[in-house]
């Protein structure tokens, strides 16, 4: 070691070489040892670069992650939940719209094509006879015309449901639900618990479905789920439910009180005059109240939704209706069916499962989501 201080006895370069390591501080004062430290850190700097390359991998995880964020809209979504009632429609339709004479021929078979579709026999004829007067009053010669001229004429007919509902005006606003099992009406008042809770308002829940033990249970999952308070009874009266209910909204300030009743047949006439008697106990406890009774329907049902309707409208004076489940049915025609036999204002739409799939009725949605 010390004959290899001997081969270089003269290079002060060697103890600026060691203040290099040990003092980087004194660094800038070195000319040679910055010329000699130079060839030392170039190879370093390449392998930056070579590193660099390998950085635009973020693009495909940030394409990754748009993907999911992209939600359908509305329209998007209801014309999805209709494909089921559009396929069975533009399967019949496509025929007919595909060009020709328009004839008594033409009619006949678009006369079955509606009925099928589940537009119900008044329906049905009521449609006939308009197209018949907008092909003959705007001169239509064309089986190709003749799709315009449908769509126009279904929705002036199904147009007058479409009325939002107004709850402003009344505090607390009182909805009272009815409907038959498995129509989805505890789903539904979860469902606008969350839409009216969008828009602000606060909302108290009634779990009047006392004869259902799961109704009650169900309606509290999803009163948690949107942090709503639920006022419910194990085994109690449904019309003290709901009186309860409305008394404790009003001494909270609450705005909406979605009232739950349980599910009845309409053949079931004992339990119709207990659902009279509910909305009765609900007058003693705000003499406005109920301010809307909403049937919530099953759109799968078809044409008995026709016959829930006017029993139900009959024993209670129905002001509004949900129509569920049009994402499951061939049968989306059954609104033509209530708007022509007991036109009673369509307020809510289901098409889906997701908390965000029921939305007020727009009736030109409806008809270009059945048709386009």
């Amino acid at each position: 070691m010390f004959s290899f201080f001997k081969k270089k006895p003269k290079p002060v370069e060697t103890p600026a070489a060691e203040p290099l390591a040990s003092q980087p501080a004194d660094i800038p004062a070195a000319a040679p040892a910055t010329s000699q430290a130079t060839p030392l850190a170039t190879p370093v700097i390449p392998e930056a670069p070579l590193a660099a390359p390998e950085i635009p991998t973020p693009p495909p995880i940030s394409a990754t992650v748009e993907q999911p964020a992209r939600k359908q809209s509305w329209t998007e979504r209801l014309k999805a939940g209709l494909s089921k009632t559009r396929d069975k429609l533009g399967k019949s339709l496509a025929g007919l719209f595909g060009g020709g004479k328009i004839d008594e021929e033409l009619y006949e078979e678009l006369e079955t094509v509606l009925l099928t579709a589940d537009m119900g026999m008044d329906a049905t004829v009521h449609l006939l006879q308009d197209v018949r007067e907008r092909v003959s009053l705007k001169g239509l010669k064309d089986g190709s015309e003749l799709k315009g001229a449908l769509k126009d004429s279904l929705n002036d007919l199904i147009h007058p449901l479409e009325k939002p509902l107004d709850v402003s005006g009344k505090k607390p606003f009182v909805i009272m639900m009815a409907g038959v099992n498995g129509a989805g009406k505890t789903t539904s008042i979860g469902k606008l618990a969350k839409y009216y809770q969008q828009q602000g308002k606060s909302v108290l829940l009634a779990a009047g479905d006392t004869f259902r033990a799961a109704a009650r249970e169900q309606l509290m999952a999803w009163g948690e789920r949107n942090n709503v308070t639920v006022i419910a009874q194990q085994g109690g009266d449904a019309a003290a439910v709901c009186f309860d209910a409305i008394q404790a909204a009003t001494a909270r300030g609450i705005d909406i009180v979605l009232a739950d009743t349980a599910g009845r047949l309409p053949t079931q006439l004992h339990l119709m005059e207990e659902i009279k008697k509910v909305k009765r106990v609900i007058q003693k406890a705000l003499p406005e109240a109920p301010h809307e009774i909403i049937l919530v329907l099953d759109a799968n049902i078809g044409q008995n939704a026709i016959s829930q309707v006017k029993v139900f409208d009959d024993a209670l004076g129905l002001t509004g209706l949900i129509l569920t489940k049009l994402d499951g049915t061939a049968k989306g025609g059954v609104i033509a069916a209530i708007a022509k036999q007991r036109p009673i204002p369509l307020r809510f739409v289901g098409v889906g499962e997701s908390i965000d799939d029921l939305r007020p009725f727009n009736s030109k949605d409806y008809v270009d989501a059945l048709f386009d």
